[in-house]
């Protein structure tokens, strides 16, 4: 297929280029001028997709990392650090913010580009590794010199097509595959369509180890790509296995389709908010939405809990019998989340069955018996079992119990969501939830296929 086309959709526009080159190039001079006044040993570099030329239109926010000598103290190190970003700030008349990874970097926007000056020191290899951000100035320099042009070309495109499939992003929210992942798959099998080719036969736990290391053992992931730059680490790591399942039948359905162009574009939505909420009434289901209120912290924080909290009232209505289908949670992550379920039934009978131990094992049935009583006891297939009185028959019920300061601790909720969970949860109609949202409930295969 010729890529043409679509590469000049997807591909920085030369005014682009020019204007984030003009930007990274004056606060990469600002920096190295001021740490020289300041008589601060450190190294400014550009890295990530901007410096190897592998970002998307629009994407192309600038990485600046200081690179601080090893021997620095870790305190100098972040103090040092954002008195540089600070600087940079006042001097390009824009507002700092303070974000954190294994320690805090400066984020601001300079000139309608996105800008992050991360603290880093300086390593010639993994084993030098101080602090989690060490690694990222090896990346770029690994990757600058092992991808010519026409690799470039096909990055952006392997980028593009896991972008408009859902499959492409490496933080919480989406799981996916990270750039620096998809640029090692294009420097490994060559080309885009190659890359999906070989994705189709991927097996669990499959192993790319492009300098033969011989650690692949060391991890039990669904993907392990060795990190070139670091033996013990798995780039990886952050994939989930639904992602990593997602772009191999991705990459089956573009390959045996004729309308591949339509890959590289977003999936339309299919039906407006009236037939989105006709095709919920035709499944026959019961649906429990919950809103409330989030609190201010970061999308990295935010994102586990909110899945770490929807996961734990599908599991304690389960418990309960009550047969949950699908449950989702959706934030416009600065007010509220909403968390949907969709049941079989919000109601249940008034008993159930208490099953006990198989009617083999003398000591446990015995106990059994003792304990609720021998007359109350019956045998189902060889277990012995005996019936009680459901504890919950409505669903609404059993969240609205769970969901208090007194019984909160019988599910595992995110920490930070806790407070606003007890305090600011209601139920609502699903005509008060994002459309958007709510298609993609009704059909979540529908980015992987065209």
């Amino acid at each position: 297929m010729n890529y043409d086309s679509i590469l000049k959709d997807i591909k920085p526009t030369v005014d682009e280029k020019q204007h984030i080159d003009s930007v990274s190039s004056k606060i990469i001079k600002f920096l190295q001028k001021t740490s020289s006044e300041l008589n601060i040993d450190a190294e400014i570099n550009l890295v990530g997709s901007v410096a190897k030329n592998t970002a998307l239109r629009g994407k192309s926010d600038i990485d600046i990392f200081i690179a601080f000598p090893l021997n620095t103290d870790k305190k100098d190190l972040k103090e040092n650090g954002l008195k540089l970003g600070h600087l940079c700030c006042e001097e390009f008349k824009s507002t700092p913010e303070h974000h954190f990874a294994s320690h805090p970097y400066v984020t601001t926007e300079i000139e309608g580009c996105d800008v992050d000056i991360v603290p880093c020191y300086s390593i010639d290899d993994g084993s030098q590794l101080k602090s989690a951000v060490d690694r990222t100035i090896l990346h770029t320099r690994y990757v600058k010199e092992n991808i010519n042009p026409q690799m470039e070309d096909e990055i952006l495109l392997l980028k593009r097509f896991m972008a408009m499939t859902g499959t492409y992003g490496s933080e919480f929210k989406v799981g996916g595959f990270a750039g620096y992942l998809c640029e090692l798959l294009i420097i490994n099998y060559g080309t885009f369509e190659d890359t999906l080719k070989s994705a189709i036969n991927w097996k669990y736990g499959e192993v790319i180890d492009l300098k033969d290391y011989g650690t692949s053992n060391l991890f039990k992931d669904p993907l392990i790509v060795i990190d070139p730059t670091d033996k013990n680490r798995n780039v990886g790591a952050a994939l989930r296995l639904d992602r990593m399942a997602e772009f191999i039948q991705s990459a089956r359905n573009y390959l045996f389709c004729d309308n591949k162009k339509d890959y590289f574009y977003p999936a339309l939505n299919k039906l407006n908010k009236n037939d989105i909420l006709k095709e919920f009434d035709l499944r026959n289901s019961e649906l429990i939405a919950i809103r409330f209120t989030i609190p201010d912290i970061p999308l990295d924080t935010l994102h586990p809990q909110l899945r770490k909290t929807s996961q734990a009232l599908e599991r304690k209505l389960n418990k309960e019998e009550f047969n949950v289908f699908k449950a989702d949670y959706w934030s416009d992550e600065i007010n509220t989340c909403v968390i949907l379920i969709e049941l079989s039934s919000s109601h249940l009978n008034n008993v159930k069955i208490n099953k006990g131990p198989r009617v083999f094992i003398n000591q446990a049935c015995e106990n059994f018996a003792k304990k609720y009583g021998r007359e109350n006891c019956y045998i189902k297939d060889d277990y012995l079992v005996h019936t009680q009185k459901r504890e919950y028959t409505n669903a609404f019920d059993l969240i609205k119990y769970v969901l208090t300061e007194e019984h909160i601790n019988l599910i595992k909720v995110g920490k930070n969501l806790k407070k606003n969970l007890i305090n600011t949860h209601e139920f609502i109609d699903i005509e008060e939830i994002n459309p958007e949202f709510l298609e993609d409930f009704l059909y979540p295969g529908r980015h992987i296929v065209r």
